[in-house]
């Protein structure tokens, strides 16, 4: 040991050093997909006897008709472990294979430990690291991205990655203008460093702080802990400004989209399918009348599900593949936008 310590090493130039061949990118690719939406089913009609609103009021301005809901003690771990369980059995991969466990959610079944944590456990993923990543609306984008980075770089070799949230654990149900958006769902995707399933390209990600407090939930967290008056005043529910969030996704979507297929080399033309965060169908159309991407080529789902943050983008995805929309040799965008303010794209081949 002694005189191993002790001996000089072998001065290495700038230019050996550079000359050097870097580590190899691992190809990385979706072996499976899978989603769940809770039972229960909140109509429009539901939604008319509980606030002042009506079928026509909130599908003309949304697009939804309906959206799903946890049962009571349905924690957000327990829709993922169904998403999970169906992406697994789907990429013929058994749960002590992961390597690595990403959840992305604002509605974690604890502050602490991690909803990862749960999973693990109830998966029995017991080899299996993991945490969460909390980027509201675009969190799947940043996990999916987070996940692809630790395969590609052959720190891990399979990685489960979740979107998921239970939305109306944080709704107001008696603030009509908010109440109709949200639902509760979670969606998965099994990544593996092979050669197999559609293979993940790249990722475009981003946050602007100035506009942290366009959707906010105001209390629960270091800055205004749990009290009587937080619990009363409604301020554990998402508050969001409506108008201002509109204009943001609507030119970042367009953005985002653009830069990652340019920076790929790809024209918009390219592009088979995009599968988009489903905030509000305005939002969608005016978004692809922006870019003039065809309705045809947006993946569209939020009718029957709404707004469900983290888990709107997979369980769309595994909605696509359940109808046969993601045909191998597609490229696929997935685009998200939503609380931080945040955005992100991801760009899939299938």
């Amino acid at each position: 040991m002694d005189s191993i310590a002790s001996s000089p090493s072998k001065p290495r130039s700038a230019r050996e050093a550079s000359s050097r061949p870097r580590p190899a990118t691992r190809r990385v690719g979706i072996l499976g997909v899978g989603s769940y939406a809770p039972e229960r089913v909140l109509t429009n009609d539901d939604l008319e006897r509980m606030v002042d609103t009506s079928d026509e009021w909130i599908q003309t301005r949304t697009g939804m008709r309906e959206r799903r809901i946890a049962a009571p003690g349905q924690a957000t771990s327990d829709l993922a472990l169904v998403a999970a369980e169906t992406a697994l059995q789907r990429a013929g991969l058994a749960a002590s294979a992961l390597d690595v466990i990403l959840v992305a959610t604002v509605t974690p079944d604890h502050v602490c430990p991690a909803t990862a944590c749960h999973l693990q456990r109830k998966l029995g993923a017991t080899r299996a690291a993991g945490f969460d990543i909390s980027v509201a609306c675009t969190g799947f984008v940043n996990a999916l991205m987070t996940g692809h980075s630790f395969l590609a770089s052959g720190t891990f070799s399979n990685a489960l990655v979740i979107g998921a949230d239970t939305l109306s654990t944080i709704t107001n149900y008696e603030d009509r203008e908010s109440c109709v958006l949200f639902g509760d769902g979670a969606g998965a995707v099994v990544l593996s460093a092979s050669s197999e399933g559609a293979q993940v390209i790249d990722h475009v990600v981003g946050i602007d702080g100035g506009g942290a407090e366009m959707i906010i939930v105001p209390a629960g967290g270091s800055l205004r802990p749990a009290s009587h008056e937080t619990v009363d005043n409604h301020e554990h529910a998402l508050k969001l400004q409506g108008r201002k969030v509109f204009r943001f996704a609507v030119t970042k979507f367009a953005e985002v989209l653009k830069q990652i297929t340019a920076r790929n080399d790809y024209a918009l033309d390219d592009i088979d399918l995009v599968i988009p965060h489903q905030a509000n169908l305005r939002i969608l159309e005016a978004a692809a009348d922006r870019v003039g991407l065809p309705m045809e080529k947006m993946f569209v789902n939020i009718d029957r599900y709404g707004n469900t943050s983290s888990a709107s983008i997979p369980l769309a995805l595994d909605d696509a593949y359940r109808q046969g929309r993601l045909e191998r040799g597609k490229l696929v965008a997935l685009v998200g936008f939503g609380g931080g303010l945040s955005w992100g794209a991801s760009l899939i081949r299938w």
